[in-house]
């Protein structure tokens, strides 16, 4: 810790106090790191400074502020990741402090004058994200006390960047998301359709995604599922499932070979994600259902003069569990006039020190025939109105008219 006691006590403080005023968080990130570098330009006496990211991907730092280095490095500048100075910083690992500088160090920093350099790793997760580092013009002795109030500002400046990159990578999850999602649903005779999706408030936007579509042979084909894990990635991965199962669906006459290709596919190209699929086809008369199950929860039937209950259909293991898998089995169902079939995810009914079967009745109990868009809207008053924790899915699914084959 700084010593903030005896001696030059109250210039230390505020030297501390410069960059953890609480007055910073309230700009946004790049006015934040901006006014975080005047600061320390300001307490330490030095002539610039430069906070440097790592993009994992490229390989490279970017600049993501500097204050004293125009126009070598300014704002957006891309440098190797093995780059002088940065670059020395980011393999120790560790605060670095330079008393003499010379072109071998850094031939940019070098060539702009600056003759003694202090830089110090940011840290996000564990992982090293960035490099602060701060130079003068004249060769000069960098004290403990300033190593670890250099070292205090780049947490503080590590913080901000974590912060924004997790709100741009759930902005860009839920983007994603919803553009996969379909915006409406077909309007399509013999069936009345209604959905909903809510994303997961405090987990974050995870892989549940629902599908209708129909099929060159007249039967309709109706997905709910969900990608294991929360964020960007599972929303990716739930993308690239999603287009496959579609594709697969033209090949395929029954539910079952369609999830037993999309779980080879899982298994070769998207190793480690887990998914469970519910994948159903109803026929052109709308008077059979064909479901097979990849390890999730059974749809919900309510028809008319009969108690409404979870289809009794068996569960096939999900998908990307493993190589070796038993042949995936297809139900067919009786679909009856002005019945509803519901389809779901675990976050509609799953809650925290419950078991599952005690949401399903609950779902149960809150769904009677009607049109899927009551249905739909009743099942959401009743169970979501909790703010959600993880991701919700709802897929309701009227037959309102036979249609002739």
């Amino acid at each position: 810790m700084i010593d903030v006691h005896g001696s030059g006590s109250d210039e230390r403080l505020r030297r501390v106090e410069a960059v953890t005023d609480a007055a910073l968080s309230q700009l946004d990130v790049k006015d934040l790191l901006e006014q975080l570098l005047d600061r320390i330009r300001e307490v330490l006496t030095v002539d610039t400074a430069a906070i440097l990211l790592l993009d994992v991907h490229a390989q490279q730092w970017v600049a993501a502020a500097a204050n004293g280095l125009s126009p070598d490095v300014r704002e957006g500048t891309r440098l190797p990741i093995t780059h002088g100075f940065a670059g020395r910083v980011a393999q120790e690992k560790q605060p670095v402090t330079l008393d003499d500088v010379v072109a071998a160090d850094d031939a940019v920093l070098f060539d702009r004058g600056v003759r003694s350099l202090l830089g110090v790793p940011m840290f996000a997760g564990g992982e090293l994200i960035g490099v602060l580092h701060v130079g003068c013009l004249r060769p000069h002795q960098f004290t403990g006390d300033d190593v670890q109030l250099l070292q205090l500002a780049a947490d503080r400046a590590s913080l901000a960047t974590r912060t924004r990159a997790s709100g741009l990578d759930r902005s860009a999850a839920l983007a994603l998301q919803r553009s996969l999602l379909p915006t409406h649903l077909p309007d399509l005779p013999g069936v009345d359709m209604a959905a909903r999706y809510v994303p997961g408030h405090d987990a974050g936007v995870g892989g549940d995604w629902y599908d209708v579509f129909t099929l060159p042979s007249g039967w309709l084909g109706v997905v709910i599922g969900d990608v294991s894990g929360h964020g960007l990635r599972s929303a990716v991965v739930m993308g690239r499932l999603r287009s496959a199962l579609r594709a697969y669906a033209l090949v395929c006459d029954d539910p079952a070979s369609a999830l037993t290709l999309l779980d080879r596919k899982i298994q070769h190209f998207e190793t480690g994600n887990l998914a469970t699929v519910l994948y159903a086809m109803i026929s052109p008369d709308r008077a059979t259902i064909k479901v097979s199950l990849a390890g999730h929860l059974p749809p919900i039937l309510a028809a008319p003069g009969q108690p409404v209950g979870a289809l009794d259909i068996p569960v096939d293991l999900p998908l990307g569990i493993g190589p070796r898998q038993p042949s995936r089995r297809c139900t067919e169902v009786t679909f009856p006039s002005d019945a509803v079939l519901i389809c779901y995810t675990d976050g509609l009914v799953e809650r925290r020190g419950e078991i599952i079967d005690v949401g399903i009745d609950r779902l149960c109990s809150a769904v009677a025939p009607g049109t899927a868009e009551t249905v739909c809207a009743r099942i959401m008053t009743t169970l979501a109105s909790e703010q959600a924790t993880d991701d919700i899915a709802l897929l309701a699914i009227h037959a309102s008219n036979r249609r002739s084959p």
